[in-house]
């Protein structure tokens, strides 16, 4: 890479555009002083991005612009504009020739271009440490900096040199490397704290699930015993149905036929000419047997309708109770006991602001009020719709009792009325009369009409019985769809196991009904179990734990990704400290063997090196005197002194003279050193261009000649511009570059070409 020109226009002196071409490998600027050479110098800091007023030799960015003489008028901005030949692509970009420009402005801002194209400071600063230069960097040497090296710090000594090795661009990754770190481990404690402040909120929500999965547990264990017990009662029902309709269908087509050969009879015994009062009494006993029969039937019937509720009375009573029993040791949610002790609180807050007595018996009673509504309030329980009062169920009692009194008295009239029809079967019998055939006859279908109709009678029983059970069927199967889901309509499909095998629907309805009765009281308390967990799907709170859940699992995995990202920018940054260190290393031995050849050739002799320390850094010791802490000089620090950061030592030999330090140094002998280790680190390096401004200020003409010899093998590897007033230091340039001040204050340049001039001289 070479520098091809440099542009300044309203950079302090130079108020109009200027232009200087480096075509020659070194280049010369003289001129006397104050006329501005120096500001050339500065203004290739001020387009490299220099940001220290100090080293621009100002104040403000106002100061570095044009401020106008009584003739001349002061500029509105200063900008400077540097052109670089890249061919060899030292420069990380895409260009053959990069134009780097900056300009300032009157209100301190600052513009930065590349190509024209506008960019950042740090984009300028990252392009030009590619190509090991920068804003105060080893390159560019102001006047009176010479051994400005020799009095920096060990630490700022050490990054002049890095820079110089081109390890600008290794820490421009470290320090990027360092503030992404330090945005990771922000991003880091930021989800942390999301996730602590969103875990005891996933902490009660999966408590609630949990109860809703319990529920949801027990829901399944119902719905299974439902399926299987409404499986059971329905094979039952439909057998019962089936056995009724079947043990009815040939008594009742008998009985149909008895009566309607009676009817034919009591026609015949009615129209018969010999039809005696003895007809006549059996025809009217037969009818009051057959009302007798009647009255005790409807009965019976009504028996049966009041003994059913009775028992379906005594059924459900159990039920109640047992349900009475649960809801004795039911809990009460903390949110309804911490409200109510909230209210009671504040009750009990304004009963000790009262200071009468009538106000505080007053409160006391208001207390005690409000606690017995609460318990009230958690006392009360549903009861089954279908329990009766226990008033109605006296009155079904007595009325079943009157009823079994009424069916003795009819029973014993039923016999009374069999006795006489007894009777007078027998006196017929013996009387063996051929025309009492049709009677004997009539007697014998009223036995089979009897017989028939007990035997209807007690199906008709089971009947209403199995009516009962198929209604109460149909509730409870409502009552469990309500609970466990609409699913429960299955049952028909469930297949029941016992013994492992299927059972076949003759073994369901030969088991006792006492077990069926049990599986029901068993429905019935896992059901006042839910009603007491509450029977709600809980969608939203399933929802709103999934959607938390999620969050949270989201923000662990973001948790986990900066964690590795964290991992990955300490490893690089461990990475780029320990080559940072190596090839640190490296450089300072090879600048150590340059150091030692310049400086040899400087001083006649001698030794001069490089090398690595540590900065000390002194404890500041802390005494108690009266509880109250007082510093003690650094001066005093005892023994245990800690090791700072890693720096540049210089330890220089003179071949005739014992020096234990720098500054023992003369300075003549300073500027020889500094110029000795400036141009061993760029012999190491080689820079692009090196500007030193008048560092051969201190040299007599021995020391210039050899000078004059040092910057001539220079200008084999880097472009020298040299700002001189040295007469042998002016003889080895090729171009001359003459600066002059007028009475406007403004600077002029010219120039001269000197191998040019010295064809044109011969």
């Amino acid at each position: 890479m070479q520098l091809l020109s440099i542009e300044i226009s309203g950079f302090k002196s130079f108020a109009k555009k200027t232009a200087l071409e480096f075509s020659a490998a070194i280049t010369a600027i003289v001129g006397p002083n104050g006329s501005g050479k120096s500001n050339v110098a500065e203004s290739f800091r001020f387009v490299l991005g220099e940001q220290s007023m100090k080293s621009l030799r100002g104040k403000r960015g106002e100061d570095l612009i044009f401020s106008g003489t009584q003739i001349t008028v002061k500029s509105n901005r200063a900008s400077v504009k540097i052109s670089l030949d890249n061919a060899d692509r030292m420069l990380n970009i895409d260009f053959n020739e990069v134009v780097i420009e900056r300009i300032v402005h009157r209100d301190g801002t600052n513009e930065y271009f590349i190509n024209g194209s506008r960019v950042r400071l740090r984009d300028i600063m990252e392009l030009v440490a590619h190509a090991h230069i920068g804003a105060s960097g080893h390159h560019i040497i102001s006047q009176g900096e010479a051994d400005r090296i020799l009095n920096a710090t060990i630490k700022e000594r050490r990054v002049m040199i890095e820079e110089a090795l081109g390890l600008k661009v290794y820490q421009f990754k470290k320090q990027e490397s360092e503030k992404k770190l330090e945005k990771t481990e922000e991003n880091m404690r930021s989800v942390e704290s999301l996730r602590r402040e969103i875990a005891p909120h996933i902490t009660f929500l999966k408590k609630q699930v949990e109860k809703l999965q319990k529920a949801e547990g027990m829901r399944s264990d119902l719905r299974d015993i439902c399926l299987l017990y409404f499986k059971r009662e329905s094979v039952y029902i439909a057998s019962l149905k089936e056995h009724i309709a079947c043990g009815k269908e040939g008594p009742e087509q008998k009985k149909k036929e008895v009566e309607e050969k009676l009817v034919v009879l009591k026609k015949e015994l009615a129209v018969s000419a010999k039809a005696d009062v003895r007809s006549h009494a059996v025809v009217s006993l037969e009818e009051r047997m057959q009302a007798a029969r009647n009255e005790r039937s409807a009965a019976a019937r009504e028996l049966g309708r009041v003994e059913g509720m009775i028992a379906a009375w005594q059924e459900h009573s159990k039920l109640a109770e047992e349900r009475s029993d649960a809801h004795k040791h039911r809990i009460v949610t903390f949110s309804k006991v911490e409200e109510f002790v909230k209210h009671l609180d504040t009750e009990i807050e304004h009963a000790s602001a009262r200071e009468t007595l009538e106000g505080i018996r007053a409160a006391i009673t208001r207390i005690r009020g409000m606690m017995e509504k609460f318990i009230e309030r958690e006392s009360e329980v549903d009861e089954p719709s279908i329990i009766l009062e226990t008033k109605e169920y006296d009155k079904y009692v007595e009325e079943k009792k009157n009823i079994e009194e009424k069916i003795l008295d009819l029973e014993k009239e039923g016999k009374a009325l069999e006795h006489e029809y007894k009777m007078m079967r027998e006196d017929m019998e013996r009387e063996k009369e051929a025309g009492r055939e049709a009677e004997r006859e009539m007697f014998e279908l009223m036995r089979q009409q009897q017989v028939l109709h007990t035997e209807l009678m007690q199906l008709h029983l089971e009947e209403e019985q199995c009516e009962r059970d198929e209604k109460e069927f149909k509730q409870n199967l409502g009552e469990a769809a309500a609970v466990v889901g609409r699913e429960i309509g299955n049952y028909a499909n469930v297949t029941v196991q016992g013994d492992e095998r299927v059972l076949s629907d003759e073994e369901i309805i030969t088991e006792g009904r006492d077990k069926q009765h049990e599986r029901r009281r068993t429905i019935e308390r896992m059901r006042m179990r839910l009603e007491e967990m509450g029977t709600g799907t809980g969608i939203e709170v399933k929802r709103e734990f999934d959607e938390v859940e999620q969050r949270d699992k989201f923000l662990a995995h973001e948790l986990q990704d900066l964690r590795g990202s964290a991992d990955a920018l300490r490893e690089l940054i461990k990475d780029l400290d320990t080559r940072l260190d190596q090839e640190f290393k490296a450089g300072v031995l090879k600048i150590n063997r340059e150091f030692q050849n310049y400086f040899s050739l400087m001083f006649g002799g001698g030794t001069a090196l490089l090398s690595i320390v540590r900065e000390k850094k002194r404890r500041r010791l802390q005494v108690v005197l009266r509880g109250e802490e007082e510093g003690v000089d650094d001066s005093y620090a005892p023994e245990g002194d800690e090791e700072g950061a890693e720096g540049m030592a210089i330890d220089v030999s003179l071949p005739r003279k014992r020096i234990s330090n720098l500054d023992m140094l003369s300075g003549g002998e300073r500027a020889l050193t500094s110029i000795a280790l400036i141009f061993a680190i760029s012999q190491v390096n080689p820079p692009p261009f090196l500007i030193l401004d008048e560092t051969d200020a201190a040299l007599d003409e021995a020391n210039s000649r050899k000078y004059g010899d040092m910057i001539e093998n220079l200008a084999k590897h880097s472009q020298l511009i040299l700002i001189t007033h040295n007469r042998e230091t002016m003889s080895r340039a090729g171009i001359l570059y003459g600066v002059t001040m007028g009475g406007d204050g403004v600077s002029q340049l010219l120039s001269v070409r000197l191998d040019e001039a010295v064809l044109v001289a011969k």
